[in-house]
């Protein structure tokens, strides 16, 4: 199967979780319009407390959709938009990406920054479930599962159903680190 929209979403609010949305709208090097993580510069509050003028590499969170289909065999029952991503995705490795990777959504255009690092509040929202999206490997690395962020290169409208081209940067290719 092709790279594909799931699920859109977006809140106005700094809240843990987004509403579903027909569709939302990127805008060029500030993220969704009408989202409360939407700006030049950081907006995450504790990024905002730490350095509001830094660059906001988080702009756009996308989590692939088979990400909810491993928490709930793990018994989280968790659904797209409610850990807080903007694009839900399906049939695309989105950790796998390397920084740099651009992703195409018909018009619009979403570079890949880094990896989300998840944090307490995804424990708030469901207890046990920080552990499903954050562990480690076999030699100790912590592997972050909790999607992807990126800036959004060229605005335009994204929708449930949209296909996802994915173009990838120039060699040497790097891995994704949090961000």
């Amino acid at each position: 199967m092709a790279p594909r929209v799931v699920a859109v979403h977006s809140h106005a609010s700094h809240t843990f979780s987004k509403l579903t949305r027909e569709s939302i709208t990127l805008l060029e090097g500030l993220g969704v319009e009408g989202d409360a993580h939407c700006g030049a510069t950081v907006q995450h509050r504790s990024r905002v407390a730490a350095d509001p003028s830094q660059p906001n590499l988080r702009q756009v969170h996308l989590i692939h959709e088979e990400l909810f289909d491993q928490l709930r065999a793990s018994g989280h029952g968790v659904v797209p938009g409610e850990l807080g991503e903007n694009i839900t995705t399906r049939d695309i490795d989105l950790l796998a990406l390397p920084v740099g990777a651009r992703l195409h959504f018909g018009d619009a255009v979403v570079t890949i920054t880094g990896l989300r690092n998840p944090c307490q509040q995804i424990n708030d929202f469901q207890s046990g479930l920080l552990k499903q999206v954050i562990t480690t490997d076999d030699e100790g690395r912590v592997v972050r599962l909790a999607g992807v962020m990126g800036i959004i290169s060229r605005g335009g409208t994204v929708a449930a159903g949209d296909t996802i081209d994915v173009e990838l940067p120039p060699t040497p290719h790097f891995p994704l680190t949090r961000v």
